[in-house]
Parts: C-alpha cells; structure tokens; sequence
C-alpha cells in the first residue's frame, strides 16, 4: 500500500526502504512510551523524579536532533543514520545493564540521556534525505508519509507491542527486546538499500565542516522566520510527551485501569498516523500555512483541555475520552507541513533549516516533561494542561509571521546535481531543471 502511495505521488521507489527502516527502529525507540514513567514511579521514584529522568532525555535528543541536519549535510544521511544507530544500542545496553537496575538517578540519567542521543540521528537523518529526494511540488506529501511511519513505529506499533508482550517478558525483557527491533530497522534501511543517500558530502560543496555545523544556529537568526518555526516545532509535540509523564496515573485515579491508557494512548497515534498522510497531501493544496495555524495550533488548544476534562467531569467514559485522545492525534498531525515549510525557508541551506527543525523536534521532548516536572507540585495536573494550552495558542500567533516567499519566475529554476550520497540543489536561470512552483501564503 504505502509503495503503492509513493509511486502514485510521484517520489522516488528508493525512498521505500528508508520508510520502512524507520518505522521498524521507532517501534524499537517507543516500545515503553506508555508504561516506563508510572513503571518507574511504582519502584520508587517520584513523580519529578521521573519527568527530570525524560526531561534530560529529551535535552540530549533535541542536541543530537540539531545536529541531524548538519551532519547529514556534511558527512551524508547513511553515515548519519548509522552513527544514531551504534549510540542507541550503547545506550541501551548501558541504560538497561546499569541504569535501570540502579533505581538510582545518578546513574539512570546519563545512560538514558545516552541511548537519546542515538534515535534522532537516524530518523531525522532521513527526514533530510527526503527533503532533498522529494520533489518540491510533493514535498508536503513526502514528510507527511515520513510523520506516518516515524509515528507509527514510535507511538503504534511500538506500544501495541508492548501491550501484547509485557505480561509474559516482563518491564526489563520488553526493554531489551528494543535492540532487536532498531537493529531489523537499521539493516533495512542502510544494508539493504544500497542507492545514495540524497544529501552528504559533495566534493564541490563549499561548506566546510565546522561552518556548517555553526550554520545550524546562526541560520536561525539570519532568517528569523525558520527561528520561530523552530519554536512552533518545539511546542507541537511537547504536551504529547508531557502526557506520558502524568496522565497514566491521572487516568487510573479516575477510575481507567492501565490498559485503558494503553488502548487511549494507542487511538491517539492511530489518527495521529492517518493523519500525517492526509494533511500532508491535503496541506499541498490548502496551504501548509494554514493546515499548521487552524488544524494543528488552535485544534491542539481545544483537544488538549478536551482530552482532560471529558473525563474529569463525566468519569471514566472510555469512548468519549478515547475519541477525545483520538482528536487530539489528528491536531498534532497538522503540525506536518512544517517540514515542508522550514526547508523551502532556505532553499540552499535546506540541511540547516532542517536541523532547527529537528531542534525543536528534540527540544518538545525536554520541554514536555519539563512543564511537569516544574509545574505538576504547585499547579497540578489542571495547571499542567492549561499550560500546554496556552503554548499552543502561542504557536498560533507565532504561525502568522511565517510567510512564505512567492513562487520563483519561471526562469528560475532547480538543477539537481548528482555526487556520490549526495544530490544538491543549485539555481540555474540558463540551465534546464525541475521548475519549482512554491506556495505563498500571504
């Protein structure tokens, strides 16, 4: 089907594989998305305890997430890829061996926050890869399939995996078993696609390593525009990562018991999955713009108190709540365009724009369980949910200043020039090439 879906909107087959070696490794990386905290919490730890414990985490993913870009720009996605790969074995290994049966947070910090270094090297790794193989027309398209699989092995699959496998392996067997499913993944999409991997090292590139990767930040604020993407993209998934931290325990106050979360917090991805393919394709007619500012930030405003207060007020109602966390998944995926925006932001330095990009990718993971952690002692769950609201209705206002440039003259178009794991744009006013018809949301 998604083969199917790929060659029907005009991408490369080779990008096949990469797909499907991304969501096979993030079903590695989610597989105890919706049970490590009140797991953790259930030995001993305290509920500031463990959002400290993803908060670092999530620090370390969102450095390695900037430097996807750039280090993909520079030393090709394959070699990107693979270098999250080896960190997030070592990091599990150390992390499960040591850190875990520890119980202690001096030890359980550092080796977590190491196996969070190594997943966004490798998705987001690719996620640059596409932004260079797909063609500009399709782009919105191309990341919206890249959001269904990341999400479908990180937040899906992962989970469903762990709901089926956890009363017989037990917490730490289900752990380790994450290793075989990111290594399937890795093999997948670096062993066996054995084609170019479309941004890297370019013998005839001008940027030389430690400018480049210093490009990733400055880039930021020479256009202030891919800064404040960077910002809306930090802010789009960080109540996601904050609800795994204290919802488990809310909901099972209310009177749902574990299992009930799982099954919510696996409707929620499910749509949120669907989701990233169809505002990825329905985006590249009604404006990326406009999908992110009304779908995604004002429909995440109201889906999060939605999710929080149909249960607080009518008690444990498991359909109204799960449709309530299923609505809430189709908002997030809203936020899909902005993957297609941020590299048409700065058509020649697509590997920056994508690294701020995968910034705020990483930072969500931080600032979500941080504003519990902070905030959960003196405001409250309530508080908590008020304050991803809020942030939401910020990124919204933060949308209307993201304009995009007007389409490019018809003289002006983009030459792909093709170097060993690299595929580079250039503007050509003489040349043939693929003419770029880009969006303007004014």
């Amino acid at each position: 089907m998604l083969d199917g879906m790929i060659k029907r909107i005009g991408l490369s087959p080779k990008l096949m594989l990469g797909y499907a070696g991304v969501l096979v490794f993030m079903m590695g990386e989610g597989l105890e998305q919706g049970w490590l905290s009140p797991y953790l919490i259930n030995k001993g730890l305290t509920i500031q305890e463990a959002a400290l414990l993803f908060s670092v985490y999530g620090l370390f993913a969102a450095i390695s997430a900037w430097f996807s870009g750039v280090l993909a720009e520079i030393f090709g996605a394959r070699r990107t890829m693979l270098t999250g790969f080896i960190l997030f074995i070592i990091g599990s290994v150390f992390f499960l061996s040591f850190g875990l049966p520890s119980n202690n947070l001096s030890i359980m910090i550092p080796t977590y926050a190491l196996r969070g270094l190594g997943y966004p090297l490798f998705a987001y790794g690719f996620l640059v890869w596409v932004a260079y193989e797909a063609p500009p027309k399709k782009l919105g398209s191309a990341v919206g399939i890249f959001w269904f699989v990341y999400s479908g092995g990180l937040s899906v699959l992962g989970v469903l995996y762990s709901s089926i496998v956890l009363p017989y392996l037990g917490e730490i067997h289900t752990l380790w078993s994450a290793l075989a499913f990111v290594a399937i993944g890795a093999m997948i999409a670096l062993l066996l696609n054995r084609g170019e991997s479309h941004a890297g090292k370019d013998s005839h590139q001008e940027k030389t390593s430690i400018k480049y990767v210093l490009k990733g930040i400055t880039i930021a604020f020479e256009n202030p525009k891919i800064g404040l993407g960077g910002i809306v993209r930090t802010i789009n998934t960080s109540a996601a990562y904050g609800f795994v931290v204290f919802m488990p325990m809310y909901m099972m106050e209310i009177g749902f018991t574990r299992a009930n979360w799982l099954q919510m917090y696996a409707a929620l991805w499910t749509m949120n999955i669907i989701f990233n393919l169809i505002f990825g394709i329905i985006s590249d007619r009604l404006g990326w713009r406009n999908v992110v500012m009304w779908f995604g930030c004002a429909g995440c405003a109201i889906t999060t108190l939605m999710f929080y207060y149909i249960p607080h007020f009518l008690g444990p109602n498991y359909l109204l709540t799960v449709i309530s966390a299923g609505l809430f998944g189709i908002c997030l995926a809203a936020f899909v365009p902005l993957s297609a925006i941020m590299p048409s932001l700065a058509p020649e330095n697509k590997g920056a724009a994508m690294s701020v990009l995968n910034l705020g990718a990483g930072l969500s993971t931080f600032v979500g369980p941080a504003v519990v952690g902070l905030f959960i002692g003196s405001l409250g769950s309530g508080g908590v949910i008020w304050i991803y609201t809020g942030l939401y209705l910020f990124a919204g206002a933060l949308m209307k200043f993201i304009t995009l440039p007007k389409a490019l003259p018809e003289t002006t178009k983009i030459v792909y020039t093709t170097a060993e794991n690299n595929v580079r744009p250039r503007v050509n006013n003489n040349e043939g090439g693929l003419i770029v018809n880009q969006q303007s949301e004014h």
